[in-house]
């Protein structure tokens, strides 16, 4: 039986949430596995959550929905609320670090709860608009589901005239793309 990674990302209207899913799902059929992306909007325009469900598989993804994610992020204190219905004993939960009183909301069931200091590091190394850049390369790190070549290619069809208006914009994304993955293996290693 093949496996089936599921991911959820749930973030405030604009943090990117599906466009990360929509890469993510690019990258693997691109490859020739089996993807699924659903988008769940809620009132984002009005400062609601979203979330996109994403799940990658080298056979055939039985059902589009799911219960429990493998993995489950949340870049908003709203965010870590809305997806803890979606966390299981195997689940590992990621969150960003800058969500204020995210303790008292995390998860107790999940297999870890991981805080990564994205948006802190966007602002600080690279630039706002990569954080969610930087969140597509922590998921991908923490799934091992595709490699960060196969995320660039994705980004380089979703974002290649943009690049060939401004080439340090790959630059930037690429960063942000490897910056968010060197992240996650260091919380997954427990620095």
């Amino acid at each position: 039986m093949a496996k089936v990674v599921k991911i959820a990302l749930a973030g405030e209207g604009g943090q990117g949430v599906q466009s990360v899913a929509q890469i993510m799902t690019n990258a693997a059929n691109d490859e020739g596995k089996e993807a699924l992306y659903i988008p769940n909007f809620g009132v984002e325009q009005r400062g609601g959550v979203s979330i996109a469900f994403c799940q990658i598989s080298d056979e055939r993804i039985g059902a589009p929905k799911f219960e429990i994610g493998d993995i489950v992020i949340a870049l908003s204190d709203r965010a870590v609320v809305r997806t803890q219905q979606y966390v299981g004993p195997k689940t590992i939960f990621i969150y960003d670090a800058s969500i204020e009183q995210a303790e008292e909301y995390l998860p107790t069931n999940g297999a870890k709860v991981l805080a990564i200091p994205a948006l802190k590091i966007s602002k600080e190394e690279l630039h706002p608009r990569v954080f969610n850049v930087m969140i597509l390369g922590a998921a991908l790190q923490a799934t091992g589901v595709l490699t960060l070549d196969q995320a660039k290619k994705a980004l380089e069809k979703k974002l290649g005239y943009k690049f060939e208006q401004n080439p340090k914009l790959r630059e930037l994304n690429h960063k942000a793309l490897e910056r968010g993955a060197q992240l996650m293996q260091e919380q997954l290693a427990g620095k």
